[in-house]
């Protein structure tokens, strides 16, 4: 019996032996098959690395580092599948590059936020420049140097009646300032000005109080390029008129503070807001005009022309155009992009190689990665190299290909097969934008294909060029340029009037309020997964992917919203109607919780609801959700009430919301809202159908610029505790105190 036993566990054994062999085969032979595609998974795993960080903290270093060490031990021990273990090492390494990099720079960079507000006199030294004439403002980057209880880079404005020429970079000022913490979101999915001002090294803003005095004048060779964009943004504002001046500004130099708040919102709305973020669009501009230009100057002079590779000198000339084009304007992340792909362009131009490909755009993304790690969480760096991918892969595609190819028909036709790709690739860009911008912005441009057949033609081939041209004359003689600058202003007349007409369309808009995180990074996974692979099974991935989207798009809305501040309460109602506690909040508020709660423009008085009983001190209304009704209370003055009187009310509701503390005696029936609360939760929504509550702190306070972390609550706490002790005399100085005096 023991002999049959024996035999039957070997039979068995060998069974089961082939079955693992042919498994671990099959996906060895699958990488082999792909092997020309996986040079494009290095983004992709350093990004994972980076959004670990982001997802996790610096705290959980430690463990992502042990995980990625463990993944090469289990490369290495795969001794007989070389291709597998090579991914498996490397894609480790690169995860363990990318939790490196942002937390090197997030060390290296990062400024201590000022713990409270701030008021007193500072000497700095302008390093930068913003001129913010559509709100009145000159933005200042002061470097004020190492001291103990201020950052050593603050950013304040300066009102436009106190600037003056002088406010330059290199300029040493001295000025009253009101300093400010770097605000974080205030709602709950909201935009995280903190983790911004944190890797751009600024750790205080604020504004200036009175007059500005400058000690020292600036000096001429400090910050070049910035001195230089500010020069050419004032003379294309002076050359066009205030009316297009500033959009012209903006698609030239990238300086966007004078654009009017309703024309750069009809940009948005209607799809056409990358016009006025210096990139891809831009700099092909530039580079392929300049690249044009230098190729037909040296032709024109044969002998030179028959002695030197003409396209070889006007790429390198083009290069150099590029560079200087993206210093000037800045050198933010998407210019920097778009500036590497291009001179990777006229490289593979210059070798006769293929131009544009998903390799070149793995080696942008790649570059970006690791000089800039923070960029991956914003908005700007996913919507660029989306945008990118999705024409390469479209018009790399065979029936792309095949309805583009040349053929033997009329003007008509081969004007109509180009109107239509242009048609199916706007659509295409904006189905796979979609998503990325409604997890942003909770709302993306419906009709922005529509809109870009039109304005991104307008804007590449006329007013762009003659803007150029309009430069070149004015350097020549002041005032040449006039013709131009005025063919130029008519041009971008017609883009605003395009923005204003598709934006007002019913239905421009698409609204959703905020979506899963782990929806959204299913997507982007997906998505990346059909995009690298050439098998046929990565269609597989369509399943998660529709599964993620449908979650996107039935993600309840809150039914309350309350600010990180804790003054402003919304509540959303069941008609679509965006209740405000006060209705005189200021735009950058209404338009924050709009966009939170995905209402536009439907915002009313909450005390004028039938059944709010409100007064100067309160308001006390009700919401009915699926399962039960809510009794709300929400407080809106600084006058004491009654404890009895405020007990009494607390005991009668479900939530009581306040922007300042509230007596222990208040017990409301499900949650008490605060300035205990709110201090460690930050802004709130509400859902009460399930119900929950999502807060701020809930998704960034394991972040160190986060004002949420247990190390800046820790300060804050001991803050108070010594100001407590401060303010307590013990009664025998006291006596002592006035026997003195």
């Amino acid at each position: 019996m023991k002999f049959a036993s024996h035999i039957a566990d070997e039979i068995a054994r060998s069974n089961s032996a082939p079955a693992r062999a042919s498994y671990a085969e099959t996906l060895e032979n699958w990488l082999d098959s792909e092997r020309e595609r996986l040079p494009l998974l290095i983004p992709v795993a350093l990004g994972s690395g980076v959004s670990f960080w982001q997802a996790y903290g610096p705290a959980n270093g430690l463990f992502f580092a042990i995980l990625c060490i463990g993944l090469c031990g289990i490369g290495l021990s795969l001794r007989g599948w070389t291709r597998l273990s090579t991914v498996i090492i490397a894609g480790a390494l690169l995860l363990l590059a990318g939790i490196f990099v942002i937390s090197f720079k997030s060390a290296n960079v990062g400024a201590t936020p000022l713990e409270r507000p701030w008021i007193g006199r500072i000497a700095g030294k302008i390093e930068s420049v913003e001129d913010v004439s559509a709100r009145d403002i000159i933005r200042l980057r002061l470097w004020i140097g190492p001291s103990g209880h201020l950052p050593s880079t603050v950013r304040v404005n300066v009102e436009a009646d106190q600037a003056n020429p002088q406010l330059q970079p290199g300029a040493i000022i001295v000025a009253k300032v009101r300093l400010m913490p770097p605000p974080g979101p205030a709602l709950p999915g909201g935009y995280d000005f903190a983790r911004a001002a944190w890797f751009s090294g600024l750790g205080a803003t604020g504004s200036v109080i009175g007059p500005v005095e400058i000690v020292q004048p600036p000096v001429t060779n400090e910050n070049f390029w910035n001195r230089s964009r500010i020069s050419l943004s004032s003379h294309i504002g002076s050359a066009m008129g205030p009316e297009t001046g500033a959009v012209g500004s903006a698609l030239l130099v990238g300086t966007r503070g004078g654009i009017a708040e309703d024309d750069a919102e009809a940009l948005r709305d209607s799809g056409l807001a990358h016009l006025l973020s210096v990139s891809g669009l831009h700099v092909t501009a530039v580079v392929g005009g300049s690249f044009i230009l230098v190729s037909a100057l040296l032709s024109l002079w044969p002998w030179l022309a028959l002695r030197i590779k003409v396209p070889l000198f006007a790429a390198a000339a083009a290069a150099v155009i590029a560079i200087c084009y993206t210093l000037l304007t800045g050198a933010e992340v998407p210019t920097v992009r778009a500036c590497i792909a291009a001179l990777l362009i006229l490289v593979a131009m210059a070798m006769g190689r293929e131009a544009l490909s998903l390799r070149l755009l793995a080696f942008g993304a790649t570059f970006v990665l690791l000089f800039w790690p923070e960029a991956l969480a914003g908005p700007s760096f996913q919507l660029s190299f989306a945008a990118v991918g999705t024409i390469v892969l479209l018009h790399q595609s065979k029936w792309m290909t095949d309805f583009r190819g040349r053929r033997d028909e009329g003007v008509f036709l081969r004007l109509g097969r180009t109107a239509a790709s242009l048609l199916l690739t706007g659509l295409a860009i904006e189905i796979v934008l979609a998503p990325i911008a409604l997890f942003h912005f909770h709302k993306t441009g419906v009709y922005g294909a529509l809109a870009n057949m039109v304005a991104i033609p307008v804007t590449t081939f006329f007013i762009m060029p003659v803007q150029m041209i309009a430069l070149l004359m004015d350097s020549i003689r002041e005032g040449f340029g006039a013709p131009f600058w005025l063919l130029a202003s008519q041009g971008i007349k017609l883009i605003l009037w395009l923005a204003h007409k598709v934006s007002n369309t019913a239905g421009a808009v698409l609204l959703l309020p905020e979506m899963p995180l782990w929806a959204f990074a299913t997507a982007v996974f997906s998505a990346l997964v059909i995009a690298i692979f050439n098998d046929r099974r990565r269609w597989f991935a369509l399943l998660p992917l529709l599964a993620a989207l449908g979650a996107m798009a039935v993600a309840p809305r809150p039914d309350l919203l309350v600010t990180s501040d804790g003054q402003h309460l919304a509540v959303i109602m069941e008609d679509g109607r965006l209740a405000l506690l006060r209705p005189g909040a200021g735009d950058y508020v209404r338009s924050t919780l709009e966009e939170t709660a995905a209402i536009r423009g439907n915002v009313h008085d909450l005390q004028t609801l039938p059944a709010a009983r409100c007064n100067a001190d309160s308001c006390a209304f009700q919401i009915n959700s699926e399962k039960r009704r809510w009794n709300i209370l929400a407080l809106r003055s600084g006058y004491m009430i009654p404890s009895m009187e405020l007990a009494a009310a607390c005991t009668r509701s479900d939530i009581v919301v306040s922007s300042r503390w509230l007596p222990f005696s208040c017990k409301p029936r499900w949650l008490k809202i605060d300035r205990r609360l709110i201090e460690k939760a930050g802004g709130m929504a509400l859902y009460l159908n399930e119900p929950r509550v999502e807060y701020v702190a809930k998704e960034n306070a394991h972040l160190p610029w986060s004002a949420y972390s247990p190390e800046r609550l820790q300060i804050l706490a001991t803050q108070r505790r010594k100001q407590k002790a401060a303010e307590i005399t013990p009664p025998l100085l006291q006596k002592h105190s006035v026997q003195t005096q």
